[in-house]
């Protein structure tokens, strides 16, 4: 499962969901500027406020890392 933590204003949130979109995967977006509970669930797992966060089964990304995402989703 695959849940992208984002605010609506982010360049780089839309970049990472945009390439998420690109390469066919379905994505969870969650919108830490208005979802409280999200906001709470990303500053757990990442320790830090910088979106966007990415969630691939349980392993973190901060920022946009495409070689990153890349590893998680295509290299099992």
């Amino acid at each position: 499962m695959v849940k992208v933590y984002s605010t609506p204003t982010c360049p780089w949130c839309s970049k990472a969901k945009s390439y998420l979109k690109s390469k066919n995967i379905d994505f969870e977006d969650l919108n830490v500027q208005e979802d409280l509970n999200a906001r709470e669930e990303m500053l757990n797992l990442s320790k830090q406020s910088g979106v966007p966060v990415i969630n691939i089964d349980g392993n973190i990304i901060v920022g946009f890392d495409k070689p990153a995402i890349d590893n998680l989703l295509f290299n099992k």
